[in-house]
């Protein structure tokens, strides 16, 4: 959507720019503001790490990493491309890499990114006071990581791909940075365009619903099965006792002696 500039007699339509033509670029420019300033994406987020990649065989690197409210990971990946490229299958990499984090390399993953003295012990502090916990051991990493992705705009392939991530039970985000020229300055339209906002919550619920349908589901199929594994069992041992049964009562062929019989 436009947006328009009100003045006394009419509405004037601001024009719509890129951050190529602002010459703004992704990590010196975008992920530099956002780093410093992560309520722009969303108020329950803390940034815990800047171009995180504490992994073996890998040089990639996460833009953000951040934490949530409820305690879960969430990597937010950037372009300030106009369809965001192939961003969401680097973005899930991201997420498999730092799905086994702990708490304790959370802190010192964000001891670093602070730096300066103490850095642990105000890094755990700066966690603990965002989580709203009194110690380490009041809780746990959710172990769900979330995806944040945030761009000048996405292509329709991108955003079906996450339509159809997201009903299988990911949670990703889709934040659309729309730059605008106004006179000297530039303005950013910043929109939440997957999940809908409005349809958060609801989508929320049901895919909750979804996951204890599914949880229920495969309850009755393991009793089911293993109904059936024992009764089968049970049928095989009792044709086993049977057989032997069988072969006690025949002669031994090669080794008992024939039946005499006496003739009168």
């Amino acid at each position: 959507m436009p947006i328009y500039r009100v003045s006394e007699n009419s509405m004037e339509k601001v024009a719509e720019t890129t951050f190529s033509q602002e010459r703004l670029l992704e990590r010196r420019d975008l992920q530099r503001l956002l780093k410093a300033d992560i309520s722009v994406l969303s108020p329950e987020l803390m940034v815990i790490a800047e171009e995180y990649g504490d992994w073996e065989d890998s040089s990639r690197r996460i833009d953000l990493l951040c934490l949530d409210k409820q305690a879960s990971l969430v990597v937010v990946e950037l372009k300030r491309s106009e369809d965001g490229g192939h961003m969401e299958l680097q973005a899930i990499r991201y997420a498999a890499m730092v799905s086994s984090m702990t708490f304790d390399q959370l802190v010192e993953a964000h001891a670093r990114f602070i730096g300066g003295e103490e850095a642990h012990q105000k890094a755990e502090s700066a966690i603990l006071s965002f989580l709203g916990w009194d110690s380490p051991s009041e809780g746990s990493l959710s172990g769900d990581v979330k995806i944040m992705l945030v761009a000048a705009n996405f292509s329709i392939e991108l955003t079906t791909a996450v339509l159809w991530l997201n009903k299988h039970d990911l949670d990703i985000t889709c934040i659309r940075m729309k730059p605008h020229r106004l006179d000297t300055q530039v303005l950013v339209d910043v929109q939440q365009i997957i999940p809908v906002p409005e349809a958060t919550v609801y989508e929320t619920k049901i895919r909750a619903q979804q996951q204890e349908s599914r949880r229920t589901k495969s309850a009755r199929q393991e009793i089911f099965l293993r109904f059936w594994a024992q009764l089968i069992e049970r049928s095989r041992t009792k044709t086993s006792v049977v057989a032997n049964r069988r072969t006690r009562d025949l002669p031994d062929v090669l080794g008992d002696p024939a039946p005499a019989f006496v003739c009168a």
